[in-house]
């Protein structure tokens, strides 16, 4: 909801629109409308801005609250002032071919939110609190009372009441694949995913001697037939005498935008699945960690049948990789000793300090404020994307990376490699496939930029390569 103001569009003051409820500092609001003023063309460098009376007056805020916002654009390079001329948009600083990182899958910097206050004021409270050397010790149990608790907050949303007993705390989401797979497998055990899956779970598994069989899709996701297919092909066998290996045992699905795809799976195929694993007694891992930035997401499969699925919901992709915690609830077949024993062969624990920042910010509501501040960030940047490439892909409105179909005349690797030129880099369909190749396409993640400036300059050069044919690019040799 907007406040509603009356402001004349009449081009200098056209970028200049009423605050968001909820929207964070209304000083860091005006940065940001700037930030996305210049981001999408409406402000140009050396356009000049209106005088701070003039926007205060137009925004209803007070003098200092415009101060305090210009003195923030010019930290970050946006504005620049020239004495009594007034204060102008600057030359950009991200055009000489500044590398920008469009791999990796991490949530942007917060809309609205002093990120550098937040943190100082989590540890702050944390120090207060607790005590300092029991914060630089080992604590190898799944978490503290305090950390269970927050982790049953934070989980409400998705799966509703969870019993703190069942919840562990691991040192990150892929920590916790490898632990169940440890755990729960043996070597040479099948684990089915889809053909187009999160590297990290292939890894795990070829790292620990367990193999991982692709399961045929439709546009729903995984199909049940093909899953009940692959399990009674892998106890059969290859059907020349020579086993292929161990069954399936584990189903690895990550239903709610998808990483690469983005879609998300419908509540009738999940049920669908839950049912087929019931009849072959599989265990499914629910990796979930869009949930939070997917708007109207379906039930997530471990609420629709909690004594069949193991859920991992990581604080990586939804507030920041830096706090290192992802919360784990396993159904009560699942032992939790179990499962520490295994992770503690190759993580001993969660680093106390950021895992106490975690709690904190959790039970104070700063991980809502910071939450919603990387939704609204996102989704500013997913209209930049829209409005610089074209057949953008469905994603929703508030997730951190998208699924680029290419043009026949690029190849997946070819259009990374070429990327990687440009000073740019994409991640190439091959990196998720499990099996044959399926897709010639490049997922592009919207949060890596530093930001909307950066992102939307290296947008604007992968466009450029998009557009221009392989035959186009030539290497230099000197």
């Amino acid at each position: 909801m907007r406040e509603k103001i009356s402001i004349q569009d009449d081009g200098a003051t056209a970028w200049l629109t009423g605050f968001s409820a909820g929207g964070g500092a209304r000083y860091l609001q005006i940065v940001g409308r700037i930030e996305q003023a210049i981001a999408d063309g409406t402000l140009v460098p050396g356009d000049r801005l209106p005088p701070q009376r003039r926007i205060a007056a137009l925004l209803g805020v007070d003098l200092t609250t415009v101060t305090r916002a210009l003195t923030e654009a010019r930290r970050r390079h946006l504005i620049e002032a020239r004495g009594a001329l007034g204060t102008f948009i600057a030359a950009p600083r991200v055009e000489l071919a500044q590398r920008v990182d469009l791999s990796m899958n991490v949530p942007p910097p917060p809309d609205g939110v002093d990120f550098d206050d937040l943190m100082r004021r989590g540890v702050s409270q944390v120090l207060l609190r607790a005590d300092a050397s029991l914060l630089m010790t080992y604590q190898l149990g799944g978490g503290s009372h305090s950390d269970r608790a927050a982790g049953v907050m934070w989980l409400a949303p998705m799966l509703g009441a969870v019993e703190p007993d069942r919840l562990m705390v691991s040192p990150g989401a892929q920590a916790a694949l490898a632990a169940l797979i440890l755990s729960q497998t043996q070597p040479g055990d099948a684990i089915a995913t889809e053909p187009l899956a999160y590297p990290g779970i292939r890894l795990a598994a070829e790292q620990l001697g367990r193999r991982v069989v692709a399961v045929d899709v439709d546009a729903d996701g995984m199909r049940p037939d093909a899953l009940a297919e692959a399990c009674r092909g892998q106890a059969e066998g290859r059907g020349d005498g020579r086993p292929e290996g161990g069954a399936v045992r584990l189903v690895y699905l990550n239903p709610t935008t998808q990483n690469p795809t983005t879609w998300t799976m419908p509540e009738s195929r999940r049920h669908e699945l839950l049912a087929t694993a019931a009849r072959h007694g599989l265990l499914i891992v629910e990796d979930d960690p869009y949930w939070l930035l997917t708007p109207d997401a379906p039930t997530p499969l471990a609420r629709l049948a909690p004594d069949r699925v193991c859920y991992i919901s990581t604080m990586s992709k939804c507030l920041s990789p830096g706090l290192r915690t992802a919360f784990v609830v396993l159904p009560a077949s699942v032992s939790e000793d179990g499962v520490l024993a295994a992770l503690r062969a190759f993580a001993l624990m969660s680093a106390p300090l950021t895992t106490a920042v975690t709690t904190q910010w959790i039970h104070d509501g700063a991980a809502q404020t910071l939450l919603s501040g990387i939704r609204r960030e996102a989704a500013a940047r997913q209209g930049i994307a829209r409005q610089l490439l074209s057949s953008v892909g469905q994603a929703p409105p508030s997730g951190i990376h998208l699924w680029y179909t290419l043009p026949s005349y690029w190849t997946s690797q070819a259009l990374a490699n070429a990327a990687r030129a440009e000073e740019l880099r994409v991640t190439p369909s091959e990196a998720f496939e499990v099996g044959t190749k399926r897709a010639n396409a490049i997922r592009i993640s919207l949060g890596g930029a530093e930001d909307r400036l950066l992102l939307a300059s290296g947008l604007r050069r992968l466009a450029d390569l998009l557009a221009r044919r392989p035959d186009g690019i030539r290497e230099i040799v000197v």
